[in-house]
């Protein structure tokens, strides 16, 4: 199948602001991209990109006074199979996991391992290790926190949305991430595209948050949000939680003016969406 996405972000600077955006579609997708990705500024600014320490493609510009549109549009082939299920997938003990895994078993600016250390204990210490933990982890946070646009934060973290109840994407997948850490099992945080193919259209268009966990020797998709396996998930970015992977970092105040996003199956690159039923 292919899957065509894309957005249109504006914003408002008071004066020259320099800005870092991650928007792009991830390496590990390259091979993939059947339209190469179209971006343009508006008004047009002089553009770079590099790799940032976890190897997300970022954007560097710098924003004139006024408003800037940032507009991205691209096609990727995707299999067309739902989020791999791997129920005997197990758990490794801390000293056989890779160096690189050792820095999503760390608390970090939204997912506070230390506080939540104790909880994550008592609700999940004697679930069987493993797939089944994980799963039961994504189950309780499905569960725990009320999805509510009209209550978003983007300062709340994973231990006061286990408080709180309520919020976002970005806060179910911080507080299961927390939790996994809190367990000894490495857990990034996700963000990307996700659109409405094999489910009835539930929400607005909009960038989502998911996780990956490692177990046996591989990173495995979980949604504490959708919490169901899902088709088409094109990843932007990984890091350690939000903080390390927002859309837009401005260096100096910015208005949000405009936001647009789009993620729906074509029937070929460069063809009419394909008609879905709810």
């Amino acid at each position: 199948m292919y899957i065509r996405y894309g957005y249109e972000i504006t914003v408002t600077c008071q004066q020259p602001t320099a800005l870092v955006c991650l928007l792009s579609v991830h390496d590990d997708r390259a091979g993939d991209i059947r339209v190469p990705e179209s971006t343009f500024t508006m008004p047009e600014v002089p553009t770079s990109t590099y790799r940032d320490l976890f190897g997300n493609r970022c954007l560097r510009l710098v924003a004139p006074a006024g408003d800037l549109t940032i507009w991205g549009d691209a096609t990727i082939e995707d299999g067309g199979l739902p989020d791999r299920i791997v129920p005997s997938a197990r758990e490794l003990p801390v000293p056989e996991l890779p160096d690189d895994c050792l820095v999503f078993l760390m608390g970090s600016r939204y997912c506070e391992t230390d506080r939540l250390s104790q909880i994550a204990w008592d609700l999940f210490g004697n679930v069987t290790p493993g797939w089944s933990r994980v799963q039961a982890i994504c189950d309780f946070v499905h569960g725990h926190i009320r999805f509510d646009y009209q209550q978003a934060r983007s300062t709340r973290t994973a231990f006061e949305a286990y408080h709180e109840r309520v919020g976002v994407c970005r806060d179910f997948a911080h507080l299961a991430v927390a939790l996994c850490r809190c367990l000894n099992i490495p857990a990034r945080y996700v963000n990307g595209h996700l659109g409405d193919i094999g489910v009835p259209v539930v929400d607005p268009m909009d960038f989502s948050a998911w996780i990956e966990v490692f177990l046996e020797g591989r990173w495995h998709t979980f949604d504490p949000r959708n919490n169901i396996p899902r088709i088409g998930r094109i990843v932007v970015a990984r890091g350690r939680d939000a903080a390390d992977i927002p859309l837009i970092n401005s260096f100096g105040p910015h208005l949000l003016k405009g936001f647009r996003v789009w993620t729906y199956e074509v029937a070929a690159p460069g063809g009419a969406p394909v008609q879905t039923t709810a």
